[in-house]
């Protein structure tokens, strides 16, 4: 059966495997991780829709994919565990049930994040030469091709003594002559292939960059409230919660509440119109070892600074273990840039594509102000807002930037979270 890269969407039209959990010769159960694949939107695990061995990878890993393109085949036990190359001309066979949809691709955490890792092949079937005449993967025939090597004369040890691409590099290593001379007086450079997910990343910058004209601004924000009302609460918070009491939770309930109140900053360029959303959709920006990753807060605007903590904790966890779904990134219509929790002070971010506007929120830092002509020890705060220009003007970023440092100033510091 040949299995293919499900629908997850209507905005996703492409995908990279950015790599295979199985080997050909695996046996795969139904819903078990089988690829690794990463979209514009998120970073998942593919299932797989059928149970059976994994008999043939039809791509190979980095390679971008429309949705819907056939990826690998599997033999069920229906085909009596048979690749369908291996059916004799003439023979019947029932035609391959098409899955073309297999509905969202990661729901719970059994199968979802890089828990797998193809590991040895075991299934028992003794190494050796393939059978005459036997059909290989183009991936393995492209890594023949590439490096000039004769399958003939290589051991296979996928399903029935296939060749695989890992046996073909394993051929290709054992083959190699010479080893580099070490360096002695200096280190050598190190080349570090892009994963998919950086490639995606990369790909989306360029775009904002090339696209969109660009401006920014900043202002300092005094966030000793916000830090006084968040000493008071966070403990109690944690232990009723859960979850973690940051600045970045009220820094977002005054975002969200200075959109509703300057609304271009919440719109998209049309060509021909400004789209002013709907919705307060808030992205907020996740460093994780695999890239930059933007869940969502839908509604922002509706939820309390609490109830912000909590979905910010939430999504933080689950982009950090690979456990984000189609539904967590979608739909955002505003950035937000946590950079002060890497030690930023200041800094510019690229628009999200193809939001209006981006915000960071910097270091919070003690230091000496200005108070009604005394000096104060307070904690100071820079938000930086990187907008569309062909959008909004200076009016209108410094408006918006005006807005959310008086929600931040003016929050109690004895009120209830």
């Amino acid at each position: 059966m040949r299995i293919t890269l499900p629908h997850v969407g209507e905005s996703v039209t492409e995908a990279v495997i950015e790599r295979w959990l199985k080997q050909v010769g695996d046996r795969v159960e139904k819903y078990e991780p089988l690829a690794e694949v990463v979209t514009d939107k998120v970073s998942m695990e593919m299932p797989s829709p059928v149970e059976g061995i994994l008999t043939e990878i039809l791509v190979d890993a980095g390679q971008t994919l429309a949705m819907g393109t056939e990826i690998a085949e599997i033999a069920t036990d229906i085909d009596e565990a048979s690749p369908a190359e291996d059916i004799e001309p003439g023979q019947a066979s029932s035609p391959p049930q098409a899955i073309d949809r297999i509905g969202t691709l990661v729901k719970d955490a059994t199968n979802v994040g890089p828990t797998g890792s193809g590991g040895p092949i075991t299934t028992g079937v003794e190494s050796g030469p393939p059978p005459t005449g036997a059909r290989h993967s183009p991936a393995v025939l492209r890594l023949a091709e590439l490096h000039n090597v004769d399958l003939a004369l290589v051991s296979g040890t996928g399903h029935n003594g296939r060749v695989t691409r890992k046996d073909v590099q394993a051929h290709i290593d054992a083959t190699k002559t010479g080893a580099e001379p070490e360096s002695q007086s200096r280190s050598e450079d190190v080349r570090v292939p892009l994963t998919a997910i950086r490639r995606m990343i990369a790909e989306n910058m360029k775009r904002s960059v090339s696209e969109i004209p660009e401006a920014w601004s900043s202002m300092e924000v005094d966030m000793t409230n916000v830090m006084s009302a968040r000493e008071r609460a966070k403990d109690d918070f944690e232990r009723r919660e859960g979850a973690r009491l940051t600045p970045l939770a009220f820094a977002l309930k005054a975002v969200a509440e200075s959109l509703r109140a300057n609304s271009i900053v919440n719109s998209t360029w049309a060509h021909d119109a400004i789209i002013l959303k709907g919705h307060i959709n808030l992205g907020v920006a996740i460093a994780t070892e695999r890239g930059l990753l933007v869940p969502v807060v839908s509604d922002a605007d509706r939820l309390s600074v609490a109830e912000l903590a909590e979905s910010v904790d939430n999504l933080a966890s689950k982009a950090r273990e690979n456990k984000l779904n189609i539904e967590d990134v979608q739909g955002g219509t505003f950035t937000v840039n946590n950079t002060g929790a890497l030690g930023s002070v200041t800094g510019k971010g690229i628009i999200n594509h193809p939001q209006a506007a981006i915000l960071n929120t910097e270091s919070i830092v003690k230091r000496p102000v200005i108070i009604d002509d005394a000096i104060a020890i307070r904690s100071m705060m820079n938000i930086c807002l990187t907008f569309d220009h062909r959008i909004m003007d200076g009016r209108e970023a410094g408006a918006f930037l005006a807005d959310v440092k008086r929600r931040l100033e003016c929050v109690d510091p004895n009120a209830d979270i």
